[in-house]
């Protein structure tokens, strides 16, 4: 079969952008071969968001005698309260889904350009959402960023980590000031029992697990 070389557009419209947070693009595309000849017209349809695409994933760590404390964060996420009704997913569930525990993370503004600006981002998520001022120097890159779901959107995740010294330290969660980050609470746990939370199912959060994961071959990188 002759290689993908590119894309034909025979059409691009935006679906919801008007007042919504996220919208459609709808392409109707031809694959072009390398050989000049094309495939029959296709729909692509993927979520795009005008607010920013991508995303920064924070870990906050704390590092006590035991061993090391990572912050999760539980939070409100309707989508998954009314996207996952009982007829449209395939195993029956019989948890609540109105919250979901997770590590911090926010959407990358168009201002927060290059690496410098993702760390700002960091810093200021870690403050709404975790009630925590750290400087954005502190932050570090727990690897690349990844896509978490390439099928449906073009955004990436780019994992960070920061250390904590002062747990205390915590102010009140004041959020981005939707009513969205209303009844959010923080806890401490144990890393490693955080990452054993992710298999068990009793944390489902991808992005959480990837980067406690990471978080962890740093930490026993440094210590080696």
């Amino acid at each position: 079969m002759d290689e993908i070389v590119g894309f034909e557009v025979d059409s691009d419209d935006l679906i919801g952008a008007e007042d919504g947070f996220l919208a459609i693009r709808r392409l109707r595309l031809r694959n072009r071969r390398s050989d000049g000849s094309h495939s029959e017209q296709y729909l692509c349809d993927f979520i795009v968001r005008p607010y920013g695409v991508d995303a920064v994933v924070v870990v906050l760590y704390h590092r006590t005698r035991s061993g090391v404390q990572v912050l999760l964060r539980r939070g409100l996420r309707p989508p998954l309260a009314f996207g996952r009704s009982a007829e449209r997913v395939p195993v029956a569930e019989s948890r609540s889904y109105m919250y979901l525990t997770e590590v911090v993370a926010g959407i990358i503004e168009a201002h927060d350009r290059g690496i410098d600006g993702i760390r700002r981002r960091a810093a200021e998520e870690t403050l709404e959402e975790a009630g925590y001022r750290i400087e954005s120097k502190d932050v570090v890159f727990l690897g690349q960023a990844v896509f978490p779901s390439p099928g449906a959107m073009a955004e990436k995740f780019w994992l960070t980590a920061v250390e904590v010294k002062d747990p205390s330290a915590q102010i009140s969660l004041c959020g981005d000031g939707s009513p969205m980050e209303e009844g959010a609470t923080t806890e401490w746990l144990d890393l490693d029992r955080a990452i054993a939370a992710c298999v068990r199912g009793d944390i489902e959060d991808c992005k959480t697990e990837l980067a406690l994961r990471r978080l962890r071959d740093l930490l026993q990188t440094q210590s080696a």
